[in-house]
């Protein structure tokens, strides 16, 4: 026995060398990597003035929040844009004054809080961008609600608009105090007529957080419905390490591992670089949020939960479709709830190039009479066609029912992406249009061949889909479901008159 005892501390020292030579060497590959790529820019390391959780008791009205916005704008303007250098080699970089990518000369400024006012407003909408992004990544809906009667607020949340040095300091608490405050916001701007909430990939899990906490009573007013588009659900077990890079970056020489990725920054509404205490605070928030929905459904499913639309694609680098609905739809009352899934373009030539797919899942998920909420997938017809269906399923049910959408797949188009579903294809930036040179900015679809190696991007970068060919049907899913939830709770319909 003590010789068994022996052999068995024996393996597990060895083991453990094992494990901590290999986090060594990764760790050192990393900083190698990342001591040789591009330099710190200002944009990285100059630190401005935020909104944080801390302060949120000094920010009793929501145009004190407007006010410091107007602060930070000044900030950029005095310590990045004063010291970036200007001319015709600079036409794409974001912090170079009078380039392509300098998004101050457009109106409005969807770097900063938009509120779309109406006259009489029939509800309130809060729009919730993501990580690294912008309020312009929910611009076309937020347009078309207005349009539609809703007093629309689209919020800045804090370290975003501005430049990526404000994701190494950021909490998701900060976050959190900046959607409290939107939402009494509106609720001054709407009285008792309902207010939605629609999250896109990180704003998705602060919409929850939120939810939840009105649900408790700690907040208030409570959301009518949820509208979420590619949300973040999933905790990655990579995520933790995120916090120990943001702790040796503090070491003279370090400085560079707070950064998951440097890349050049030439998109006006979205960070390219990425911090790693971004990564980190996503962590955080999933982890917080998935904690409280358990919680909560530890005595059955979640009755009083608002209503809740998910929009989601099957294949997404970012987020996890599995984690959606192991994470919040399962725990969730009956008949109150739809998952809306975009399926990859199943050509039978285009899928044999694939590395993995999503059929398992989708097949799962059609066929589990189980699941508690409605679910749709949009997917082809069939594998000689380009055409797109609707196959529907009702929840605790496998029976199915499919009809025709009238789309179909773009031609070379594989599938959606993570930051594809919330812009419609004639989006001015990131729309169905060729580069049209130097002049004018246009991420959509940038035809940029040559020998690899040559350019400072990636060829990722290049080829991921920055449009949703579907996203008519989206609008419209998203547009009925706002109007329905608040009928639903017995609250004025969209089109009504002012009482």
């Amino acid at each position: 026995m003590k010789r068994i005892g022996l052999i068995a501390k024996r393996v597990t020292l060895l083991i453990g060398v094992a494990v901590l030579g290999f986090v060594v060497g990764v760790s050192t590959l990393y900083v190698y990597r990342l001591r040789g790529g591009p330099p710190l820019q200002v944009w990285h390391t100059e630190l401005l003035t935020e909104f944080t959780a801390e302060q949120a008791e000094a920010f009793r009205t929501f145009e004190a929040y407007v006010d410091l916005e107007e602060q930070l704008a000044a900030q950029v303007d005095e310590r990045i844009y004063a010291h970036t250098e200007t001319g015709p080699d600079f036409v794409l970089a974001r912090y170079s004054a009078g380039s392509a990518a300098d998004p101050r000369g457009r109106r409005p400024d969807w770097n900063r809080s938009v509120e779309l006012p109406t006259a009489r407003p029939v509800g309130g909408v809060l729009l919730l961008h993501g990580m690294s992004d912008s309020p312009y990544s929910l611009r076309a809906l937020g347009e078309s609600l207005n349009q539609r009667g809703y007093q629309v607020l689209a919020i800045r949340l804090p370290g975003h608009g501005t430049v990526p040095s404000g994701l190494t300091t950021l909490l998701w608490e900060d976050m959190a105090a900046a959607v409290e405050l939107a939402m009494k916001h509106l609720a001054s701007r709407v009285g008792r007529r309902p207010i939605h909430i629609v999250g896109y990939s990180t704003g998705a899990p602060l919409a929850v957080h939120y939810a939840l906490a009105a649900l408790a009573g700690t907040t208030a007013p409570r959301p009518a419905s949820l509208v979420l588009i590619s949300p973040a659900l999933g905790v990655t077990a990579a995520a933790p390490l995120a916090k120990w890079l943001g702790r040796l970056a503090r070491v003279p020489g370090l400085e560079k591992l707070a950064w998951v990725s440097l890349d050049p920054e030439f998109d006006p509404y979205k960070y390219n670089s990425f911090a790693a205490n971004a990564a980190y605070q996503v962590h955080r928030l999933i982890r917080s949020v998935v904690g409280a929905v358990e919680a909560r459904a530890a005595s059955g499913p979640i009755e009083d939960f608002p209503p809740t639309l998910i929009f989601l694609s099957t294949v997404d680098a970012t987020v996890s479709a599995a984690a959606v609905i192991d994470h919040l739809l399962e725990h969730l009352a009956p008949d109150r709830h739809e998952l809306v899934l975009f399926d990859i373009n199943r050509n039978r030539l285009l899928t044999t190039l694939l590395v993995a797919d999503p059929g398992p899942l989708t097949a799962r998920l059609m066929g589990d009479a189980t699941l508690p909420f409605h679910l749709t997938l949009v997917t082809n017809e069939s594998s000689d066609s380009r055409a797109v269906v609707l196959r529907r399923k009702a929840p605790l049910s496998s029976d199915t029912s499919s009809e025709p959408l009238g789309l179909a797949w773009p031609v070379g188009t594989l599938s959606l992406s993570h930051v594809a579903l919330p812009f419609p294809p004639d989006d001015p930036l990131y729309g169905r249009r060729e580069f049209a040179g130097d002049e004018v900015l246009h991420l959509g679809q940038l035809a940029i061949q040559g020998e690899r190696g040559l350019l400072k991007i990636s060829s990722d970068w290049l080829l991921r889909l920055r449009h949703n060919p579907f996203y008519d049907f989206l609008e419209s899913r998203a547009l009925q479901w706002v109007d329905g939830a608040g009928n639903r709770e017995g609250l004025e319909p969209a089109g009504s008159p002012d009482r």
